[in-house]
C-alpha cells in the first residue's frame, strides 16, 4: 500500500522562504512575525508559517 502524501502536490516549494527573504528575514523569524501579526496576512501565509514551524520542530527532534 502506497503512503498517502499529506502535503498537496501543487505546493509552491520555496514560496514562504521567498516571502521571508523579500522582507529581509529568515524563515523562522518571519514565521514568528506572521504568528504575532495574523491580521496582516492571508490564510495561505499563516498556514505556511505554521508548516515552517512544524518542520523546524521535526528537524530538531530528529537531530538535524
Amino acid at each position: 500500500m502506497a503512503k498517502k502524501k499529506w502535503i498537496p502536490k501543487d505546493l509552491d516549494e520555496g514560496a514562504f522562504t521567498r516571502k521571508a527573504k523579500a522582507r529581509g528575514m529568515g524563515v523562522q523569524e518571519f514565521a514568528r512575525y506572521v504568528k504575532a501579526h495574523p491580521e496582516k496576512f492571508d490564510t495561505k501565509t499563516k498556514r505556511q508559517a505554521n508548516l515552517a514551524q512544524t518542520f523546524a520542530k521535526l528537524a530538531k527532534k530528529r537531530g538535524k
